[in-house]
């Protein structure tokens, strides 16, 4: 009996190792991972396989027929952008930018679109009361899709203008990643439901829920009122983004508020979120009015996930370094590039480009902070330059391409941000936006420390070991 039992289990854990090496093997774009898994598949039965269908499996398939509704039919933009606007909008010496802008018009479903205004807010003290005066002011919807929700005093204040303005007859839907509802106790979603405001999960519908939590997350930051004003950027709903706070875990960070034809764009992305989580489709002016002109901005949407958008976050930052000639500045609080990426910005560097990397001296995830440090060399050693801003935490995520482009929204540069996460980031094209995130890159940079070669040797043999076993999980991290 224990002999047929024996050889039951060895068959099925060889099955098993046979059948998901040969899905790494037929699935996996990077050779390297493909045998990693292998690897680990056959040294490690039984739980390699299981590690695999946690890690390595994508199960999102998103595709508008599946859904079970139309794809989503664009009104004609008020300011649709030829190619001879654009070219007025660049300036002489800029015209290499419009093959940028080609090339992201293949990556995205969105079109290029004039006529936004975008403004920068800084901290949760410029952005949480603005983002609650628009929801107070609200006719007709308000969409609003958040990574983490925060049953704190920012959430509460969130909560009761959402309530309010579902008891005005407000079109309410929320959208909150199922991971990041864990940051705070008691949960918000099960609030705002007393509350009656109509709240969902993101969440695809396969059990158990704890699987999909460590991969597959809705990172996305987008606030819709009425269809007309829009928010996006890096800041979750929490009282952690009031820097000014005092508290020990008070974090920086930029949001933008955004006027004109894109915010058509953030509400489609949040439309297709929803219809995907509860099958409601949203549509009608009460969401979708038509928008008209109100700054000298040209922005799309370019929303990234593991799905039918995958690569388009990483495509379009290969896109952008290519186009630099003067000047790239990146700001983000999580730095772990690919060698495609490395490779991109280190030939920038060769080309006369300066590249300067503006990163958070203490970040809120240590393990991230050593696979960084570890991974800092090899945009160094060619000449890309890395400063270390101070406390508080910085969680501010930026692009900025000599004086023309900007790249803003939630993604940052990490392999789960451009492979595992849902995102939305904004490329914007106007000398006017960029000038005013200079100065904010400019302040970062005045109080940040430039970090060198020497300080990375200086690392005793502990810490270089420590930095570099994270760095092994940089995929997941």
């Amino acid at each position: 009996m224990d002999l047929i039992w024996n050889s039951a289990v060895f068959v099925l854990v060889t099955l098993l190792s046979a059948v998901a090496s040969a899905h790494a093997i037929l699935t996996k774009r990077d050779p390297r991972a493909a045998v990693s898994w292998v690897a680990l598949l056959w040294l490690v039965p039984f739980f390699g396989a299981i590690l695999y269908l946690l890690l390595g499996v994508n199960r999102i398939h998103r595709r508008a027929s599946r859904l079970g509704r139309p794809a989503v039919a664009y009104q004609e933009p008020v300011l649709p952008v030829s190619e001879r606007a654009l070219q007025e909008t660049l300036g002489p010496g800029r015209e290499h930018f419009g093959e940028l802008a080609e090339a992201v018009d293949r990556v995205s479903d969105h079109p290029l679109v004039g006529g936004n205004e975008i403004l920068p807010l800084a901290n949760g003290e410029q952005a949480f009361p603005e983002m609650l005066r628009a929801i107070e002011r609200a006719r007709h919807s308000v969409t609003l899709s958040t990574y983490i929700f925060g049953n704190d005093v920012v959430g509460r204040q969130f909560m009761q203008a959402l309530r309010g303005a579902v008891r005005r007859g407000v079109e309410v839907r929320v959208l909150i990643d199922n991971a990041g509802e864990r940051y705070s106790w008691p949960s918000a979603v099960s609030a705002l439901r007393r509350m009656g405001v109509p709240v969902s999960r993101f969440y695809p519908g396969l059990l158990p829920r704890q699987v999909l939590g460590l991969n597959l997350r809705n990172h996305r930051k987008l606030l819709v009122v009425d269809g007309r004003i829009g928010f996006t950027g890096g800041m979750n709903l929490r009282v952690h983004h009031l820097a000014e706070s005092g508290r020990r875990r008070a974090t920086r960070d930029l949001h933008f508020r955004i006027e004109g034809p894109v915010v058509r764009q953030l509400q489609d992305v949040f439309v297709e979120d929803w219809t995907f989580c509860t099958d409601e489709y949203l549509e009608g002016p009460a969401f979708f009015p038509v928008l008209e002109a109100r700054g000298n901005v040209m922005a799309r949407g370019v929303p990234g996930g593991p799905d039918e958008s995958l690569g388009r976050l990483h495509w379009t930052l290969h896109a952008a370094i290519h186009a630099a000639h003067r000047s790239i500045r990146i700001v983000t609080p999580y730095f772990l590039p690919d060698t495609t990426l490395v490779s991109a910005l280190n030939l920038a560097v060769l080309r006369g480009v300066a590249v300067d990397i503006v990163l958070p001296a203490h970040n809120n995830l240590p393990y991230v902070q050593w696979a960084m440090t570890a991974h800092l060399w090899q945009v160094m050693e060619l000449g890309c330059r890395v400063w270390l801003t101070p406390r508080p935490f910085d969680h501010s995520k930026l692009m900025l391409v000599d004086d023309v482009w900007t790249f803003i929204g939630s993604m940052n540069w990490d392999p789960r941000s451009l492979r595992l996460n849902f995102e939305f980031n904004c490329e914007c094209y106007g000398s006017d936006l960029v000038y005013t995130l200079e100065s904010f890159v400019q302040r970062r940079r005045r109080e940040a420390r430039e970090i060198t070669m020497q300080d990375l040797d200086r690392r005793n043999i502990v810490r270089k070991l420590r930095d570099g076993l994270a760095r092994l999980l940089m995929p997941y991290l």
